[in-house]
């Protein structure tokens, strides 16, 4: 249990007040008694709405849960089920054609299109990898990657896979940047920089889509040597944009995981995070890069970036926090608390505090999921005004990013973003969560189709176009980030390449990537496409129709042959107890997780949600039976066991009568239903909550 301390109306956390006015406030200017009169006076303005938005949510559900009962069986009439949206107000009349009027916006969300990381803030090293990852060598990615095929022969350099890699790299620069071989005079346009002696130059910079590339001369490198031009390796600018997350990739139940997150924003924002680990045997820290240094061609020095331009994903509005107790005794609506802590971080990068810079346009850039429709979005403007009125900044200067993951506001994006048009810098889409919201918003119409089919629903392709079209009828293109899903698969590049190649291509100016290494393969798709000049083709094709966006992913029966229904229960039951095993015993809330067929995927709670939401809908309606679901749950149980038998912190749920791991994936099944919005974070919280207790 946590011990508190009183700070005027609010009960504070000790490790959290401590942190707060030890580390967090030293500089900013702000005294601790006017910052916590100050985040007092929001709490008790803003939980109450807080409150009342969820009511909102619930009421709509139970109404839309009552005229899906009353209508069994019957075909859904597209006018008729749109009337009744709009009538218990869960879809609002389209505002007029506007323009966002967001300012003040740094270039690479505005003017560059390239990859975008996400990365847990609760994993000090992997977020300074992912704040790192600005820049990556091409010839890594492709040696050390099935980016080619094959793989690179054990001990030592293997110069057959290296010439390879190097035919690769050239034939992407021939077509990204045709005439590179020229250095001199007869340089080609696009050379922008150098280094050494302009003659003889050791390093050597081109711009191509708003993006570098850097070729590496090394005449003495071990593959420089065996190249006619010297070049040992060509780098590429990648991850231009990384979320440091503080929502669905970690596990962050109580004062101290949120202390442990927010101290290593901190570190990100004044620039001197590190993390020391052990490699090979040795003892390493690792730091954040610095900037890079360039001559012009004709002489003059300049700096590119060293380093993504950071993010801060806050949660959403549903979960509270015990970090900080009310007036009432009540535990605080946790995004509140997210955005009054994390913009006050980000104070020492907007008043130059520390010894890195993150934004240059002095910006701070909060990612908000999990909203519902324009009424929260307009909840979230207002508590940032509130927020930045409390911390002294210029109106505005809080930007927020969109995730376009559930069903109220999918359906009514345009009036979402124009709630917060002055702030914006970001849409994305998220298919899981998305999915999952899809499957329990309509819970009650009916047994949705097998889990892999929904991803070739056509409502998925509506939301996916339909978030680009209004992102641009919207004026987001030149100003905000339109974005796209995660490729959750780091170890099969060759995939990834032949398929995310379709996210530029849709118009996205950003899509996320599970890795450094990923990112830099990924950067090439924005050599090859031009995002800005394709966003200018989108926005003159035609919308998908709201119809199509609301139309169910329901199943014309419920009789599949018994073999379809085990894979399918298998599938997700192995997903579910995959994930929370680690979430409920280990506090990891995002890492490689190995999927029935022991391909290993980056997973979050999303995939928890799509997973747990689809089993309790069959359950629901009968596709399945409770014991079905239990026989699935104990084969998966022991498959993760052994899944996880190298890893001597694994606390097997075979045979184990006492694991809380077990026992709520079982919850988020069976209380699936009742579960707001079928989110999985009330029970994953009081599980979590409880293995920390023991």
């Amino acid at each position: 249990m946590s011990e508190y301390v009183e700070r005027g109306a609010l009960s504070v956390a000790s490790v959290l007040a401590a942190f707060v006015e030890e580390e967090a406030l030293p500089g900013t200017g702000i005294e601790a008694h006017d910052f916590w009169a100050g985040a007092g006076a929001i709490f008790a303005r803003f939980a109450p709405e807080n409150r009342a938005l969820l009511e909102t949510r619930d009421a709509m559900q139970s109404r839309i849960d009552e005229w899906h009962k009353e209508r069994r069986g019957k075909a859904i009439d597209p006018a008729e089920y749109q009337a009744f949206l709009r009538e218990i107000g869960y879809l609002v009349p389209e505002p007029a054609p506007f323009a966002i009027g967001t300012a003040n916006v740094d270039p690479e969300i505005a003017a560059i299109a390239g990859p975008q990381l996400v990365v847990p803030a609760l994993n000090e090293r992997f977020a300074l990898n992912a704040a790192n990852a600005r820049w990556g060598s091409l010839y890594d990615a492709l040696y050390g990657t099935d980016a080619l095929p094959g793989e690179a022969r054990p001990g030592g350099y293997d110069r057959e896979r290296g010439a390879r890699v190097v035919a690769a790299a050239r034939a992407f620069l021939d077509e990204a940047i045709p005439g590179w071989e020229g250095f001199g005079e007869d340089a080609c346009a696009e050379l922008v920089g150098y280094h050494g002696e302009r003659a003889d130059p050791n390093c050597v910079l081109f711009n191509h889509n708003g993006l570098h590339i850097e070729l590496v001369i090394d005449r003495e490198h071990p593959v420089g040597r065996d190249d006619p031009l010297g070049i040992a390796d060509v780098a590429l600018e990648s991850a231009l944009t990384t979320i440091v997350d503080l929502e669905d990739s970690v596990a962050a139940v109580d004062a101290d995981d949120k202390v442990r997150g927010y101290r290593c924003w901190l570190g990100l924002m004044r620039g001197d995070l590190e993390a020391e680990f052990e490699k090979g045997g040795q003892s390493m820290t690792r730091s954040l890069a610095p900037d890079r240094e360039w001559t012009a061609l004709e002489g003059t020095p300049f700096t590119l970036p060293g380093r993504a331009l950071l993010f801060v994903r806050n949660v959403g509005h549903l979960m509270t926090t015990p970090a900080v107790l009310l007036a009432d005794g009540s535990e605080a609506p946790e995004g509140i608390l997210d955005a009054i802590v994390t913009s006050l971080i980000a104070l020492h990068d907007i008043k130059s505090l520390g010894r890195l810079a993150n934004s240059r346009a002095g910006s701070i850039y909060i990612v908000k999921p999990k909203m519902h429709g324009p009424e929260e979005c307009g909840f979230t403007n207002r508590l940032f005004d509130a927020v930045e009125d409390l911390l002294g900044l210029a109106r505005h200067t809080i930007k927020v990013g969109v995730m376009d993951e559930e069903r109220r506001t999918s359906a009514n994006l345009a009036a979402c973003i124009h709630a917060v048009r002055d702030r914006i810098a970001f849409i994305n889409t998220g298919f899981l969560d998305r999915t999952g919201d899809e499957i329990h918003t309509s819970m009650r119409a009916g047994p949705v189709i097998r889990k892999a089919a929904i991803k070739d629903s056509a409502w998925i392709a509506a939301y996916e176009k339909r978030n680009v079209a209004i992102g641009l009828a919207c004026g987001l293109s030149g100003k905000a980030q339109i974005g796209k899903g995660m490729w959750a698969a780091p170890d099969r590049m060759a995939e990834m390449i032949a398929a995310k190649i379709g996210h530029p291509m849709a118009g996205a100016n950003t899509a996320w990537v599970p890795s450094p290494t990923a990112a830099t393969l990924h950067a090439m798709h924005y050599h090859k496409v031009d995002v800005f000049a394709r966003q200018k083709e989108i926005a003159a094709e035609p919308t998908p129709s709201l119809d199509t966006l609301l139309t169910i992913p329901l199943a014309d029966r419920v009789n599949w042959p018994p073999e379809e229904i085990r894979e399918e229960l298998d599938n997700n039951a192995q997903g579910i107890l995959g994930y929370v095993v680690r979430w409920i015993d280990q506090g990891v809330g995002c890492s490689k997780v190995p999927d029935i067929h022991d391909v290993g995927l980056m997973e979050d709670r999303a995939t928890l949600r799509i997973s747990s939401q689809h089993m309790a809908n069959w359950l629901l309606h009968g596709v399945c039976t409770q014991e079905e679901v239990e026989e699935a749950l104990a084969r998966m149980a022991a498959k993760v066991d052994a899944q996880n038998a190298g890893d001597p912190d694994y606390v097997a749920m075979t045979g184990n009568p006492d694991s809380l791991a077990f026992e709520a994936a079982r919850a988020l099944v069976f209380e699936g239903v009742a579960q707001p919005n079928g989110y999985t974070e009330p029970l994953l919280h009081a599980f979590r909550r409880r293995a920390k207790r023991d």
